[in-house]
């Protein structure tokens, strides 16, 4: 199995509607806090998901519930990016496909070094955090317990890469928006309404075209 990269990078995908209310908030919040004020501007996930992971614990944290956390992706061009670019998942609501869809990249050891110092839990798992399997962990030192070359596959038709692509980095309740280094996005018209939507935002992370994280 490979190992971690020198430098992971963790991806957070939501909707371009959704950057202003992101910026406005100082960050991204949990999934049970934005299910707590009615959802966001433009939902893309499936809520039936979203409930679950309300109830499924964080074995490695106690008490606590994947819903609770802030999620990343370990890479661009994940799988339920691939469900939204299709389009006809009988449990998703959104049919606007991918190309308002915005990547929020960060740095996996800077984000680390933050929660660390500000007391904040962290978590991964080696698989769909949403699954009743799913495995945690709480430290680094099990990195290389992800599944590299799943999530750098490409092509994840096999059960064993289509699970470990889908591991997951989890922040306890918020994520600061001073932490986003990159924003991803489809074209050129997407780069600019991003653009547009950070012109108040006293942070202002790279926006930059990158079409090869989309399908």
């Amino acid at each position: 199995m490979p190992t971690p990269p020198a430098q992971p990078k963790i991806y957070h995908i939501t909707h371009m509607h959704n950057l202003q209310s992101i910026i406005a908030d100082g960050g991204l919040v949990s999934d049970a806090a934005m299910i707590a004020r009615g959802g966001p501007a433009t939902a893309i996930g499936m809520s039936t998901i979203k409930q679950r992971r309300l109830q499924l614990p964080v074995d490695c944290h106690p008490a606590d519930h994947v819903g609770d956390y802030v999620p990343f992706y370990f890479c661009p061009r994940s799988i339920m990016l691939y469900v939204i670019h299709c389009a006809n998942h009988p449990e998703l609501s959104y049919r606007g496909g991918q190309e308002l869809i915005v990547h929020l990249e960060a740095d996996l050891r800077e984000v680390v070094e933050w929660a660390n110092a500000s007391n904040r839990r962290w978590a991964f798992s080696l698989s769909n955090a949403g699954a009743v399997y799913a495995q945690f962990r709480s430290s680094l030192a099990y990195l290389h317990e992800v599944d590299w070359a799943a999530v750098a596959a490409t092509d994840f038709r096999s059960p064993q890469v289509h699970e470990g692509k889908q591991a997951e980095f989890l922040v306890r309740d918020f994520f600061p928006w001073d932490l986003v280094a990159r924003i991803g996005v489809h074209s050129i018209g997407t780069e600019s309404q991003a653009a547009a939507a950070l012109s108040a935002a006293t942070h202002h992370p790279t926006v930059e075209v990158r079409r090869e994280w989309y399908y």
